[in-house]
């Protein structure tokens, strides 16, 4: 046997061990994480970055204790916020001891990755001790560890008084509520109103479009007489002037997606209030890219990383963990990097390239702050 062949035996008889080797001392695909798979269309180095910064969202709502999304988690080094909200067009909504209950089976299955965020029932405002029952509520799910309480578009867009007047959010009914969560040191997470076009005739150019199309029920213009958008964000400003020690954080860039200026002028306005980006991005794409960096750079302290991803009690688990995956891959691109992304219209845009420090406030810091409790639990 030639010298040549006898080294060349000696390479294959060998592979597997130094492979075995390779593994045992750490090379990259060594252990099972980030580095290893990625979404369609994006790389794995992406969610490597992504969750070095150990990311929060504070925006989501997971009913399934599922081994496939707690491993995501794990894997993702990533912490949620799970809401709660009661809405009487869902089935599984409408009960809120039973989505509380999935809620919490989620946060106690997570070790540490996912917190509470709890609500009360809206829908029971002219009942006599409406206040006092709901505070007690809150309060055995603050001591539960509940971090956060929501209020959702229902106040403002659906609730009516005996005269048929839309309650609103700064209605006095609800002051109580908003007393305690400040004397509790909680935050209020605040949706309230919706988009722009669900005042407006139809408009299939619309990024909520599919939205009212899917949930009539929400689509304002064709009620008659509904509270305008302006007033109910009045309203919100309202409760913001009226308790200047509760942290407020406006979902959904705080109804204001479509006028950046405005967001500024509020955050300008009321220290105590912060808006997060849950469900949102069209939005924040389309805005012309130097514009958006200089916003998200002025207001680095006030922006909090938010999706409204879900995972219903009857999804796929490991289709949902692909579409959480695939957000936050898109997500980081379009913040970290300059490379180009496609937008939920399918249109390309580039990325911002925000410098790490505004990255690290925008997927950690500023949801510490905002929410605090979300790293001890």
């Amino acid at each position: 046997m030639t010298r040549f062949f006898r080294f060349a035996l000696s390479l294959i008889l060998a592979t597997p061990f130094c492979l075995a080797l390779y593994a045992q001392r750490g090379g990259h695909d060594a252990q099972a994480g980030p580095a290893d798979e990625a979404p369609d269309g994006f790389s794995p180095g992406e969610l490597r970055k992504f969750a070095a910064l150990e990311p929060i969202d504070t925006h989501t709502h997971a009913f399934q204790n599922a081994p496939v999304f707690q491993a995501m988690l794990n894997r993702l080094h990533l912490h949620i916020v799970d809401i709660c909200v009661v809405d009487d067009h869902s089935e599984f909504q409408k009960d809120l001891a039973a989505q509380r209950g999935l809620a919490l089976e989620v946060v106690h299955g997570s070790e540490g990755h996912a917190s509470l965020c709890t609500t009360f029932d809206p829908y029971e405002f002219r009942d006599a001790g409406f206040a006092d029952a709901a505070v007690r509520q809150i309060n055995q799910d603050f001591d539960g560890g509940a971090i956060a309480v929501k209020i959702w578009k229902n106040i403002g867009m659906e609730l009516q008084d005996a005269n048929g007047h839309y309650v609103l959010p700064d209605d006095p009914v609800f002051e109580p509520i908003y007393k305690d969560i400040a004397a509790h040191h909680k935050t209020l997470i605040a949706h309230v109103a919706d988009p722009d076009s669900l005042w407006q005739p139809p408009n299939p150019a619309s990024p909520d479009y599919s939205y009212y199309t899917e949930h009539p029920e929400w689509y304002m213009y064709q009620k008659s007489n509904p509270a305008s958008k302006q007033a109910i964000l009045r309203a919100r400003d309202h409760l913001l002037e009226q308790n200047p020690d509760l942290r407020v954080v406006g979902a959904h860039l705080g109804s204001m997606e479509a006028d950046f200026a405005d967001i500024g002028r509020h955050l300008d306005r009321y220290p105590n209030f912060a808006v997060d980006l849950a469900a949102r991005m069209p939005y924040v794409m389309k805005q012309p890219r130097a514009r958006i960096i200089a916003f998200m750079t002025k207001y680095q302290d006030r922006l909090v990383y938010a999706t409204d991803l879900d995972l219903e009690p009857d999804a796929n688990p490991a289709d949902a963990v692909k579409e959480w995956e695939k957000t936050y891959a898109r997500d980081w691109r379009f913040f970290a990097t300059t490379g180009m992304v496609e937008t939920e219209s399918h249109q390309k845009v580039r990325g911002l390239g925000l410098p790490q420090p505004v990255l690290k406030k925008l997927y950690h810091d500023n949801a510490a702050r905002w929410f605090p409790g979300i790293l001890k639990n």
